[in-house]
């Protein structure tokens, strides 16, 4: 199986139909851009920061999906209880298969679609961390939204630019 296999398929026709595909290709290029690295090369650092792409997918997994839907969108209580903090989602255990971690990251899309296409867009939020961001500067389903896939696009550059430090492949370019 590849890493780009089993990422929901999204609805047609509505706002939030057209975010979801948006972000629904951001999460392709996360997964795709990866596709063919083994699991040493998943954890290489090749930034002076020392994160690798295994850690990064880690934490778009946790802080992004998990976070922004699960969490702030929907208040899933047990979910907030059990956050990570600070950079604890970016440390992936050696112990740790890559598969499991690329695996999660597909999964929380799915719970994350599944909130996604409960809601509506103009749905206030259901929790918001103010010890983290202070007063809320997002408010509904749609910023949220356009939140993740901004930020989901900034990681999946971040991961271009690994991969092709690892070993010269440049996403949609056939090198």
């Amino acid at each position: 199986m590849t890493v780009i296999e089993n990422l929901s398929e999204t609805p047609s026709g509505s706002e939030v139909s057209a975010l979801l595909n948006v972000l629904g290709g951001q999460r392709r290029h996360v997964l795709g851009i990866l596709d063919g690295l083994d699991a040493k090369d998943l954890r290489r650092p090749v930034l002076p920061s020392g994160w690798h792409c295994l850690g990064l997918v880690q934490h778009l997994a946790l802080d992004v999906e998990r976070f922004w839907f699960r969490a702030v969108v929907a208040g899933d209580k047990e979910v907030i209880r059990n956050l990570t903090s600070g950079d604890e989602a970016w440390k992936v255990a050696p112990d740790v298969p890559a598969v499991d971690v690329l695996d999660r990251y597909r999964k929380e899309a799915a719970l994350a679609d599944a909130v996604i296409t409960a809601t509506p867009t103009d749905a206030a939020l259901a929790w918001w961390p103010r010890d983290l961001f202070g007063e809320p500067h997002l408010h509904t389903l749609r910023d949220v939204l356009l939140h993740v896939i901004t930020e989901t696009a900034c990681h999946a550059g971040h991961l271009d630019a690994a991969r092709e430090l690892i070993d010269g492949r440049r996403w949609l370019v056939l090198t």
